[in-house]
């Protein structure tokens, strides 16, 4: 019988369960995919806890990458045998096999693995739409990314890049700067060691970024604010350092006339057309060498409590899956 991975209630990695589960027939307009790979993310330890509340039980996982063994009887863009990604809820792509609505269904073009796509549909995606979507980045920019040397930092700074920015980067160890370095950021500061609002003014001189990218949250936001230009756009996307706390708009915002925006994937990919527009664009941008992807590590889904404790104890500095 097929495994999952569920949880029953919130906590850390060792509330994670491994379980026994049919698969139904799909419904008229979902498909029944094998999962080859899961895509590991940091959200995924949100839902785990509880920072972002689920109704539990729950499945959890966002992406996943496989072969479609059956589709319901309305399916009309997917067929039987393909290849295909998938990165949105409903939850659960910690599994062997499961039903997955077809609207959220990506075909995975040749050249493509199952593993590679696995583990850049959330990220790359999230990238694709901070990029074009939420600000949409040009040549001229200069702009700020925090955690440059993460799963989402390592996509994005190739492909702000490739773009023509000049681009920023912060990072949480030395050892992460050269990797930084090497997917395309000007400049790289270890935010643990050095003010990184005073060195950010310092290679600006003092004129400050257009943009800055959060994933941090806590620990970056007031300081990540100091280093916008006038009118310059705040993207606060994550909270790996902890959830933000409430922002004095008169105190942070109003002096420079600065937009804020907390974005999300729904806001962005929630019609088979969006989705289709980004993941051309993702897949286009990996094929021709834009963006290229290195797997760090993969673990077996039976070991999901100890890549849970890799993703919290930030000992994965790169793309990982899980392989069922």
């Amino acid at each position: 019988m097929p495994k999952s991975v569920i949880i029953k209630k919130n906590g850390g990695p060792e509330v994670l369960e491994i379980v026994d589960t049919k698969t139904n027939k799909p419904g008229p307009k979902e498909i029944k995919i094998k999962n080859f790979a899961i895509g590991l993310n940091y959200i995924d330890t949100y839902h785990r806890s509880g920072l972002y509340p689920l109704k539990l039980p729950s499945g959890i996982g966002l992406e996943g990458a496989g072969v479609v063994q059956e589709i319901g009887s309305e399916v009309k863009s997917i067929n039987k045998g393909d290849n295909i990604a998938y990165a949105a809820t409903p939850l659960g792509s910690y599994s062997e096999e499961r039903n997955i609505p077809e609207k959220i269904a990506v075909k995975i073009p040749d050249g493509i693995s199952h593993k590679i796509a696995a583990c850049i549909m959330t990220k790359g995606l999230t990238t694709f739409y901070l990029l074009n979507k939420t600000y949409a980045v040009n040549s001229n920019n200069t702009v700020l990314f925090h955690a440059a040397g993460g799963g989402v930092g390592q996509i994005f700074t190739q492909w702000a890049k490739s773009i023509g920015c000049k681009l920023i980067g912060t990072v949480g160890s030395d050892d992460k700067i050269d990797i930084a370095k090497k997917n395309g950021c000007d400049f790289v500061i270890n935010y643990k060691k050095d003010s990184f609002d005073k060195k950010v003014l310092e290679i600006t001189k003092n004129k400050g970024v257009d943009v800055v990218y959060d994933g941090v949250g806590k620990d970056t936001l007031e300081k990540s604010l100091n280093c916008l230009k006038a009118r310059g756009t705040m993207v606060s996307f994550g909270n790996a350092s902890g959830a933000l706390s409430p922002i004095d708009v008169p105190k942070l915002l109003q002096p420079k006339g600065l937009f804020f925006v907390r974005p999300s994937m729904g806001q962005y990919l929630s019609t088979p057309e969006q989705l289709k527009e980004a993941s051309k664009d993702l897949f286009e941008k990996i094929k021709f060498g834009k963006v290229k992807i290195k797997i760090f590590k993969e673990y077996k889904l039976k070991d999901v409590k100890q890549a849970h404790q890799d993703l919290e104890s930030r000992k994965i500095i790169g793309p990982a899956i899980l392989v069922p």
